[in-house]
């Protein structure tokens, strides 16, 4: 595999940004849909948007693992955060969206492997359809999905910020890195 796919010091490798912002554009649907849900109710646009909520989690799912396992094979070789203060926050502030990009779906997919409906996204049956509710595998989402989902948008629009005052503020190569303008 040539150095152009791969993460180097300087900058992210070609599969780490298809990864990121191939995601990025899968989460803008997700939340663009529930926004449309709480503007509109019910609603032709809802129905299509929302009714593609979760498919589009379960893709959301596949390939938070592979950015996380291809995030851990990359490790020693990506740009580093500055040991400052700033760098540090930045390092928590990554850990606290993939451990949300990671629990969201992941409570998601329990509920419905409990809800005894069954699930087959794009029509690949994930979970057989028992008819028998499991109140424990439903609890976790029930309580959670929705807070924590808009509480992941919250540190999506303060990475996002972050982004913008790197670039505009700070003026480094932040942003280039992740677009692959070097």
């Amino acid at each position: 595999m040539t150095s152009r796919w791969l993460d180097t010091p300087d900058r992210y490798g070609l599969v780490t940004r298809l990864l990121h912002w191939g995601m990025a554009a899968l989460f803008a649907w997700q939340f663009a849909g529930m926004a449309v849900r709480i503007l509109l109710g019910r609603h032709p646009l809802t129905a299509f948007m929302v009714g593609s909520h979760k498919p589009i989690g379960t893709v959301l799912m596949l390939l938070i693992l592979l950015r996380g396992a291809w995030g851990l094979s990359q490790w020693r070789q990506r740009p580093p955060h500055p040991g400052t203060l700033v760098g540090r926050a930045a390092t928590a502030g990554h850990a606290l969206l993939y451990a949300l990009m990671l629990y969201v779906p992941t409570v998601a997919l329990l509920r419905e492997y409990g809800s005894g409906e069954g699930f087959a996204p794009f029509g690949i049956r994930l979970f057989p359809a028992t008819g028998q509710e499991i109140p424990w595998m439903l609890a976790p989402a029930d309580a959670s999905h929705g807070l924590l989902a808009w509480t992941l948008l919250a540190l999506v629009v303060g990475h996002v910020l972050m982004v913008v005052m790197h670039h505009w503020w700070w003026r480094d190569d932040t942003l280039a890195r992740m677009t692959g303008r070097l």
